[in-house]
């Protein structure tokens, strides 16, 4: 199953790659007008006196984004009870991990910027991870990468996520209405306890979390929420059956091969007109290329290193310490959660080509970094005895 997934997150990670070009692309084309306007479309869903209008760039960022939540809420609940976390002696390093590579980049963001009060909301955007494109680069690698090491970074991608949605559920909710609230919490109650009474089939939470989506939007929390909420409702077994697993299998692939390729497509594209060296050397985007890059680092490898040593974790097998650098230059790819929380953040359209120009060039520099780093600190596993094309070599 980890193998499976690893392959489908790395193939998604190319797609990711091709829907950022194309959006650096377009918006730097003739097209560029099509595209914002495209992107500024409004959508009205009503029933009744009920009724959502948003722009389509929000029906991504609130809604499709809603169901990567849902996919990420559910890997991070079958991590917890079965898999890469569940128990202390393997959650220990990648814990350890992630919370450096969140706080360290933080501290260096807010550092840069403790000077521009403006920009200090933007504090969270370089502690992200985007696991898919991670994972793509790695695919890069091919099997010079350990699959230990790669189940590392999943697992300290997966703790990243838990940090971004506590953050984004703190921080970055604005507008609270009780009553609204008080219906997303009679849902999420209703779900709770039909997984209480092993409801086994998929459709009746795929209905309620649509129904929860609608409350939390209009409560004031981001929306995105509703989806990890909707997700940890989902029983892992039930009646003989396999629900959460079932939804995970079912949903992955729109994830990975649409909705966050259309995410990247809509919120990648800024336009290069007018930006000068002088704009990377800016507060706001060289506190998120600084965090992506030597935060992640410092952070990451730094607390795991630190844990190691004091005896509170252990490496995995296979794996060396510069094999661990390499990772942790890697994970400061923050791409895909770093544009969604930098869209948090701010509203205003000139800090957010601030956060673009941040965020694209910190983790294009992170991609080639940690590739260049893992290519030189791993090599080609050799063939499996009896393998076929060694035998062949070998006649």
């Amino acid at each position: 199953m980890l193998k499976e997934f690893l392959d489908d997150e790395s193939a998604g990670g190319i797609f990711l790659m091709i829907a950022a070009a194309l959006a650096l692309i377009v918006a730097n084309s003739p097209l560029a007008g099509d595209y914002v306007g495209w992107l500024d479309t409004k959508l009205a869903v009503s029933f009744g006196g009920f009724a959502i209008d948003k722009e389509l760039i929000l029906w991504i960022n609130d809604g499709l984004m809603a169901l990567f939540f849902f996919v990420v809420g559910l890997e991070v609940k079958r991590e917890v009870l079965t898999g890469q976390l569940s128990s202390l002696q393997q959650a220990s390093l990648p814990l350890f991990a992630a919370v450096g590579g969140m706080a360290i980049p933080a501290l260096i963001f807010l550092g840069l910027n403790f000077g521009t009060p403006e920009n200090l909301n933007g504090w969270a955007i370089p502690a992200a991870t985007d696991i898919a494109f991670a994972l793509g680069i790695l695919a890069l690698l091919g099997d010079r990468v350990p699959v230990a090491l790669k189940a590392l970074l999943l697992a300290i991608a997966v703790i990243d996520d838990i940090g971004a949605i506590l953050i984004i559920a703190i921080f970055y909710s604005h507008g609270f209405d009780a009553a609204m609230f008080g219906g997303a919490v009679a849902v999420f109650a209703v779900m709770a306890l039909m997984s209480r009474m092993g409801m086994a089939r998929n459709w009746p939470y795929v209905v309620l979390g649509l129904i929860l989506w609608v409350f939390v939007l209009k409560s004031g929390i981001h929306a995105t929420l509703a989806g990890v909420a909707a997700a940890l409702t989902v029983p892992i077994t039930a009646r003989g059956q396999k629900p959460l697993e079932r939804m995970e299998h079912a949903l992955h692939p729109w994830v990975t091969f649409l909705v966050v390729p259309v995410f990247a497509f809509a919120n990648a594209g800024v336009s290069l007109a007018g930006i000068e060296l002088s704009s990377f050397v800016a507060p706001l985007p060289l506190g998120i290329a600084l965090g992506l890059i030597v935060g992640k680092q410092l952070g990451i490898f730094g607390f795991a290193w630190a844990a190691v040593k004091m005896g509170w974790a252990s490496l995995p097998p296979s794996t060396s310490w510069k094999q661990v650098h390499g990772l942790s230059l890697i994970a400061g790819i923050g791409f895909t959660m770093s544009l969604f929380i930098g869209n948090l953040a701010f509203s205003d359209p000139e800090q957010l080509s601030m956060v673009k120009v941040g965020v694209l060039s910190g983790s294009i520099l992170s991609a080639v970094g940690g590739f260049l780093l893992l290519r030189r600190q791993t090599v080609k596993l050799p063939p499996v005895k009896g393998d076929s094309k060694q035998s062949e070599a070998t006649a």
